[in-house]
């Protein structure tokens, strides 16, 4: 068992700095030489862990997302906040992931169109990551609407909406080199004011 955890101990280490070599070198220029470089071991022992570059790289963003979740089930999990407190938290925790991870989503972004010029659709592997997150935005709105705290509206529709504003803020930094997303999280903000029950007056 100890051996076990050891194992997943050093497999996250190497994909947090691999984080680093990624968001630093870019998706082309990064080498497993680089990484083991990185993570102070040799390539061979790299190799224990992980196939190839690419699966170094989306292990790297499925702890990014793992670590995002965490965070936001803390929030869901806490009983003391009303959903309105929830939904504004969780949004703002999202962008503060964007914010917190330009680099990475720069290189995640020129992935992605790589990935569309091999036939893939870049779309489907982005919704299989982000599925678990969707997922909890809805919980928090279904809650918020048994509550009487949101209007009844359509889950679908409002989760799809949130969403789309965290997609706005990655196209802004990833696409746009924006660093500065605060009229983001004052629409976001905005949006959620919507659904309350007695649509909040804004200033």
């Amino acid at each position: 068992m100890a051996i076990v955890v050891e194992h997943d101990k050093r497999r996250r280490e190497i994909l947090e700095k691999s984080l680093d070599v990624f968001a630093t070198e870019g998706y082309e220029d990064v080498t497993f030489q680089k990484i083991a470089d990185r993570c102070g071991i040799t390539r061979t022992t790299l190799y224990i862990y992980f196939t190839n570059k690419r699966d170094i790289f989306l292990g790297s963003i499925k702890q990014l997302l793992a670590d995002m979740e965490l965070s936001i089930r803390e929030v869901i999990n806490n009983t003391q906040i009303t959903s309105e407190e929830a939904l504004r938290k969780v949004t703002m925790i999202m962008l503060d992931y964007c914010e917190q991870n330009i680099k990475m989503f720069n290189v995640l972004f020129v992935y992605l169109h790589q990935l569309s010029k091999t036939g893939a659709d870049p779309n489907e592997h982005v919704k299989r990551r982000v599925i678990r997150l969707r997922h909890l935005l809805s919980t928090i709105i279904i809650r918020g609407i048994k509550n009487g705290e949101f209007k009844r509206q359509n889950v679908h529709i409002t989760n799809e909406l949130i969403y789309s504003l965290v997609e706005a803020s990655i196209f802004r930094i990833a696409i746009l080199n924006t660093t500065d997303i605060s009229e983001l999280r004052e629409t976001v903000n905005f949006a959620i004011d919507g659904f309350l029950v007695g649509n909040k007056e804004t200033n």
